[in-house]
């Protein structure tokens, strides 16, 4: 096991009606002035917006809004909630929703103290000398951004990240009920952003990670199970439970501890929801079932024990290669079953961009740990998509 160290200071606050714990909880952080961070009108359908207004008008507290989040939140938004906020000489941020609401919150609270452009983060690795605190109602269960301590950004081509673990949020109110709502598609592009965060911190090179292997091999056994549950049932609370738990679980990096995640895919998903506007889950599910086929060609090892622990592939039957082939193989069911998408050719996209992706990506060097890639290999990965 390699060395680490360990800190997620986020309060999660579960279950049914847990929203009403937020006046207790701004009045915790002597929040002066808020800033609501959503998208769209269904946080007045569900009831939220009344706590909220409750809480703020109870406790005194001066309050500004902004409901125009969208999917691969960009820079544009952020600057003008920014701007906003330093008008307000706002002290908190309130994000309610998924992981772009939560990531425009997370940037905004990085830009109000900071008297640069707020891109500077992103693009340049600017360092914070403050940063505004940060609540969350997640509505959703997909992310898990409302336990991480990164950012994703879209600025036209690009979509970057940023990483501080002073933007996890202080805490997390989370009722399941609120995701019983959601449409279908954003049901389950969600989990199959869910799996993919799991996956990603599978597929390691470090060797004596037991402790972290059982564990996520544990977590996607439980995610399938509820997943299933799901596509029989959606309005089975018990399972979006089970669902929105394991999204904060999956990406709190409590699952990195003692090994180092690979994030090539979502390094080539970036691109291609930067190029194409599409779906993070859905991306993901695209570039997950090539970067599969890939990696079993070029190193099949993790890939052969995740077959074998979760999926039951005998290594006497099979050799490492065919058991990672079989993987490759599962998970594209899996993802046609929850009805999202595994080709690229499906979303109307073809291989035109593909070398001015990898060359943007790569800039910097290769991406991804298990299996680094170099321009000519993420191109390959993404012609696997077609």
């Amino acid at each position: 096991m390699i060395s680490f160290e360990y800190y997620n200071p986020a309060k999660i606050i579960f279950g049914e009606e847990s929203e009403k714990n937020l006046k207790g909880l701004l009045k915790s952080y002597n929040v002066k002035s808020l800033l609501l961070v959503y998208s769209g009108d269904f946080i007045k359908t569900l009831g939220i917006y009344s706590v909220i207004e409750d809480a703020v008008n109870e406790l005194g507290i001066k309050f500004s809004e902004n409901g125009n989040v969208v999917p691969n939140p960009s820079v544009e938004l952020v600057r003008e909630l920014v701007k906003q906020g330093k008008k307000d000489n706002v002290d908190f941020v309130l994000a309610v929703g998924g992981g772009s609401s939560i990531d425009t919150a997370k940037a905004v609270a990085l830009g109000i103290p900071y008297d640069g452009d707020v891109w500077d983060f992103f693009e340049k690795g600017a360092q914070a000398k403050e940063v505004l605190n940060i609540g969350v109602i997640a509505t959703t269960a997909s992310s898990g951004s409302e336990t991480s301590n990164a950012a994703i950004i879209s600025n036209g081509e690009w979509k970057l990240g940023f990483e501080d673990d002073r933007i996890i949020p202080k805490f997390a109110i989370m009722n399941p009920k609120f995701t019983a709502g959601l449409p279908r598609f954003q049901t389950f592009v969600g989990i199959a952003d869910v799996l993919s965060h799991l996956l990603e911190r599978y597929f390691s090179d470090a060797k004596h990670s037991d402790t972290t292997d059982h564990l996520i091999e544990g977590a996607i056994r439980a995610f399938l199970l509820n997943a299933d549950r799901l596509i029989e049932n959606p309005q089975d609370v018990n399972a979006r439970a089970e669902v929105q738990w394991l999204a904060s679980v999956a990406h709190d990096n409590f699952l990195d501890a003692g090994r180092i995640a690979d994030w090539g895919s979502h390094r080539i998903e970036h691109k291609l929801s930067a190029q194409y506007g599409i779906t993070h889950g859905e991306g993901m599910a695209i570039v997950f079932t090539a970067w599969t086929k890939y990696a079993a060609e070029v190193k099949p090892w993790r890939l052969a024990l995740l077959a074998s622990r979760v999926f039951g592939m005998d290594s006497y039957d099979y050799t490492e290669k065919e058991r990672a082939l079989k993987l490759s193989e599962i998970l594209e069911a899996f993802f046609k079953k929850i009805g999202v998408k595994t080709r690229l050719t499906e979303l109307g996209i073809s291989d035109k961009d593909f070398d001015t992706m990898a060359k943007r990506a790569t800039r910097n060097g290769t991406v991804g740990h298990y299996i680094p890639l170099d321009a000519k290999a993420f191109t390959e990965v993404l012609k696997l998509a077609i």
